[in-house]
């Protein structure tokens, strides 16, 4: 028998039938097969708990800024400050203007995106722990939690944008017909945060080392992904070492969008691959790891 309903419904439906059936016939067997192959999902489901996911999205966005004194302008203080240190450094350094573009507008580009990665990486690798009551008392589509942790950033990101959006009116740089492309490498940075996220708050459930482990290794991303310099400053002969970093392609595409420059299509290559990989990879963690939540969390 092979279902697409909740556990606990199947369970109680198969009980029933079983009664039912050896009332009349004292040989019979049942045969229980799990839904959860490759990449079979009630996707259904999911569509309706939208409501849950918009519910759940809002709170994060309302939490993450209660009783905080400037509120949202820590949104615009950490590539900011981030973008003014890094370019009194790399002014000093030679490098004023990489890729022919004034250095402010260059770094502000590279620290609006990772910021969205970073903090979408790590809230969504909570989203199991810190909703305990949620996880174990409740059935919903669990995978709700990781993404509505991810969307919860995309206010961050998109005041980031404007402000990036200043930044480049103040220095002169104009946008090209190119932007138009800007939003697939956006996607293609949330699909990276979201797979990651939903890999990490599965595994997160049974190993809490993982709150230990995450912020030094995004401190250790940060400064092997082109972020604040540029591509041209790793010899050419280690440059494709960096393009295997899946951030290198979506943020080294976001720039050449927004600046008109030469699109790296090898990096965007391998950052699409493997965000693909990641999306897959991800899904089926989720899927075995995910019976065990309410037991262990």
């Amino acid at each position: 028998m092979t279902t697409n309903y909740p556990k606990k419904i199947q369970r109680k439906a198969i009980e029933n039938k079983a009664e039912e059936i050896s009332a009349d016939d004292e040989n019979f067997s049942i045969i229980i097969e799990s839904n959860r192959v490759w990449l079979n999902y009630n996707w259904r489901e999911l569509w309706e708990h939208r409501e849950l996911f918009y519910f759940l999205t809002l709170r994060d966005i309302k939490i993450r800024y209660k009783q905080t004194l400037m509120g949202i302008v820590w949104v615009l203080l950490q590539p900011t400050i981030s973008t003014l240190v890094f370019s009194i450094l790399f002014m000093n350094i030679g490098q004023s203007k990489p890729q022919e573009i004034p250095y402010p507008a260059f770094a502000f580009s590279g620290f609006t995106i990772w910021i969205f990665f970073a903090t979408a990486v790590s809230s969504a690798s909570a989203s199991f722990i810190g909703n305990p009551n949620l996880v174990t008392k409740i059935y919903f589509p669990r995978i709700i939690l990781p993404l509505s942790a991810v969307a919860a950033n995309f206010p961050d990101l998109i005041l980031g944008l404007v402000s990036l959006g200043i930044v480049m009116f103040i220095y002169g740089v104009e946008p090209g017909w190119t932007i138009v492309y800007a939003p697939l490498f956006l996607l293609l940075s949330v699909v990276i945060a979201t797979s990651l996220g939903i890999i990490l708050s599965s595994v997160n459930v049974r190993y809490r080392d993982i709150k230990y482990i995450l912020p030094f290794a995004l401190q250790l991303w940060l400064f092997v992904t082109p972020i604040f310099y540029s591509l041209d400053m790793i010899p050419e002969e280690a440059r494709w070492y960096w393009k295997l970093n899946p951030m290198t392609g979506a943020l080294s595409g976001f720039r050449s969008a927004i600046f008109e420059s030469p699109f790296d299509w090898f990096a965007i290559g391998v950052s699409t691959a493997i965000a693909l990989i990641l999306s897959i990879f991800a899904l089926q963690v989720f899927y075995r790891m995910e019976d065990g939540f309410a037991d262990v969390i």
